[in-house]
């Protein structure tokens, strides 16, 4: 079974591609570097708050604005390991695949409260909250999205299938 579990980060709409990840960092694309200032103008504490598996939970057009591929591999080196929003910005969705990072679109995202324990199981599309004891049902994502994610992103998927 394909899960992601972990505790709840809360953002709300147009969470922009400049709030995950600021122009003024974008002289680098190391990811542990990028990852010292993730969501730094959308909550400062962010970074020191956030630890692996953790996951974001947003509300409309998540990843808007700029087409910058420094959001998602910042999100990712934070220790984000998937983010759910109501929906994306069609750039934001396909940059996330394409460096591993798993993004769900949910119509109730904003039922899930920011510290709520969650389990994503991509393969029957379906988010657990262990918290609230609800599960809600989203379109999985398809398999070979899946492969993208976990063979880590385009470039680990395409050395693979060599």
């Amino acid at each position: 079974m394909n899960t992601i579990n972990g505790k709840v980060w809360t953002f709300g709409d147009n969470i922009d591609t400049d709030l995950i990840i600021a122009a003024r960092y974008l002289s680098t694309s190391v990811p542990e570097e990028l990852a010292k200032y993730v969501m730094e103008d959308a909550d400062p504490t962010f970074k020191d708050k956030v630890k692996a598996g953790d996951l974001i939970v947003a509300g409309e057009n998540f990843g808007c604005g700029s087409s910058r591929e420094h959001a998602p591999i910042a999100l990712k080196a934070a220790g984000v390991s998937a983010v759910i929003a109501k929906s994306f910005a069609r750039i934001f969705y396909r940059n996330a695949f394409n460096m591993g990072l798993p993004i769900f679109e949910l119509s109730q995202s904003d039922e899930i409260k920011e510290g709520d324990e969650i389990v994503v199981n991509m393969d029957n599309g379906t988010v657990e909250n262990k918290t609230q004891n609800k599960t809600y049902k989203f379109d999985p994502i398809p398999e070979f999205m899946q492969e993208l994610v976990s063979c880590g992103g385009l470039m680990n998927y395409a050395k693979k299938s060599k």
